[in-house]
C-alpha cells in the first residue's frame, strides 16, 4: 500500500512538472512575442500605383522621390504626424493578413499627413503607391494595391540615412529679417523637438518656432548675420547636434545647405 501512494505522489508530481514546463514555455512565447515590437495598424495607399507619395504637409515637396527617400514614404494620421512634429520619423511596416502580403518588412518616413477618415483608426498609414507594392510578395503588388485598405503591423525603428548629412532648405520666403527653413535626413529620431539658430556674430541663440511641418522660423534682429550654426534638438531621445556654420551668410532663399555632422 504505500508503495502505491508512493506511486500515486510520484504521478501527480511528474504531471505538475510537465504542466508548468508547458504553461512557461507558452508563457515565454506570449511575453517574447509582445517584445518583437509589431502593433497592429491600417494601410492605404494614394497617387499613382507606382509613385512616390508626396512630402506636402512636412515641407518636403517632390524629393520624396529621390534617394534617401526612394518614394518609401507615408503620409500618417494625427498620432503619427503629430501636428507635423512626426516628419521625418521612421517605421518598419509589414503584412501577412492577405494574401499579396510577403510578411517581410520595410522602412518607410513620414513625409505627409492623411486627415479626415485616417483618423477613425489609433494607427494608419496612407502609404506611397511604390511603398505598398514593396509590402507583396514578387509580382503581387498590383493585387495588394487592389485591396485598398489592409491590416498591416508596425514598429518605431531609429532612421539611417547612410552617407546623407542634415540638409537645411532655405524657404523661398526667406530674407535678412526673417529666415526659415526645412530641415531633412535627421538619422536616430527623424523628428525635431526644438531648434536654436546660432548667429556668428553673437552669443545669444534664436530659438526657431515650427511653421509647419518640418519648417522652422526665426525672426532676425537688426545687426545679426551668419554664417549661422544650426543646433537641433530630437523630439523622443531629446538628443542635441550643433551644426556648425551651416548656413552661410550670403544664404540665398530656395538654396540647400548641407551639414557636416549628423546625429
Amino acid at each position: 500500500m504505500p508503495n502505491y501512494q508512493q506511486y500515486q505522489i510520484f504521478t501527480i508530481i511528474a504531471i505538475l512538472s510537465v504542466l508548468s514546463d508547458y504553461y512557461c514555455y507558452v508563457n515565454s512565447q506570449s511575453i517574447n512575442g509582445s517584445l518583437s515590437g509589431f502593433a497592429p495598424a491600417v494601410a492605404t495607399w494614394y497617387g499613382d500605383p507606382n509613385g512616390p507619395g508626396s512630402g506636402g504637409a512636412c515641407g518636403f515637396g517632390g524629393e520624396v522621390s529621390n534617394r534617401p527617400y526612394n518614394a518609401l514614404v507615408s503620409a500618417g494620421n494625427s498620432n503619427l504626424f503629430k501636428f507635423g512634429k512626426g516628419c521625418g520619423s521612421c517605421y518598419q511596416v509589414k503584412c501577412s493578413q492577405n494574401a499579396a502580403c510577403s510578411g517581410y518588412p520595410i522602412t518607410v518616413t513620414i513625409t505627409d499627413e492623411c486627415p479626415g477618415n485616417c483618423n477613425s483608426d489609433p494607427i494608419h498609414f496612407d502609404l506611397s503607391g511604390k511603398a505598398m507594392g514593396y509590402l507583396a510578395k514578387p509580382g503581387q503588388a498590383d493585387a495588394l494595391r487592389n485591396a485598398g485598405r489592409i491590416n498591416i503591423q508596425y514598429q518605431r525603428v531609429p532612421c539611417y540615412y547612410n552617407g546623407t548629412s542634415i540638409t537645411f532648405r532655405i524657404d523661398t520666403g526667406s530674407n535678412p529679417n526673417y529666415l526659415a527653413f526645412v530641415t531633412e535626413y535627421i538619422n536616430g529620431d527623424g523628428e525635431i523637438g526644438s531648434i536654436q539658430l546660432l548667429p556668428s556674430n553673437s552669443k545669444n541663440p534664436l530659438f526657431m518656432q515650427q511653421v509647419f511641418g518640418a519648417t522652422w522660423k526665426a525672426d532676425i534682429p537688426i545687426g545679426i548675420q551668419g554664417p549661422y550654426s544650426v543646433r537641433i534638438t530630437s523630439l523622443e531621445s531629446r538628443k542635441t547636434i550643433t551644426a556648425y556654420n551651416s548656413i552661410p551668410a550670403n544664404w540665398q532663399p530656395g538654396k540647400y545647405y548641407v551639414a557636416n555632422v549628423n546625429f
